[in-house]
């Protein structure tokens, strides 16, 4: 199965579905980001799930051409992404484009624990073989 993802504005995105304690919800304009060693959310992208930061949450810092940032680490019930499917997975939640054009980045912890291949010819993402 392979899944389409759209080229725009010099990027490529994607949608994935994430479930945290049961309730699903759709997260549109994710970037798909080869650079990126953790996948992320924005907060505002999930707060209908329940997806908040609490004492419990450990707190991480990553540092980007953005600068430093910091985000809280959540264990999701599964995330998934065209055939994909990660099940118990730590995300990283912080605000990533705060006029809200970008809502996430899918990064290599489960673009490569799944096996992704990224055909940029055609626009698809799809499993290795």
């Amino acid at each position: 199965m392979r899944m389409a993802i759209d080229f725009r504005d010099g990027l490529l995105f994607t949608k994935l579905l994430l479930t945290y304690q049961a309730k699903t919800g759709v997260i549109n304009n994710v970037v798909v980001d080869t650079g990126a060693t953790h996948s992320i959310l924005s907060p505002d992208s999930v707060r209908e799930l329940g997806v908040e930061y609490d004492d419990n949450d450990r707190i991480v810092t990553s540092v980007g051409v953005g600068g430093k940032q910091y985000a809280f680490v959540k264990t999701v019930d599964k995330v998934e992404f065209g055939p994909f499917r990660v099940n118990g997975c730590n995300i990283d939640f912080s605000v990533i484009d705060p006029a809200g054009r970008v809502n996430g980045l899918l990064g290599l912890d489960l673009l490569s624990r799944v096996g992704a291949v990224i055909d940029l010819k055609n626009l698809l993402l799809y499993e290795s073989q």
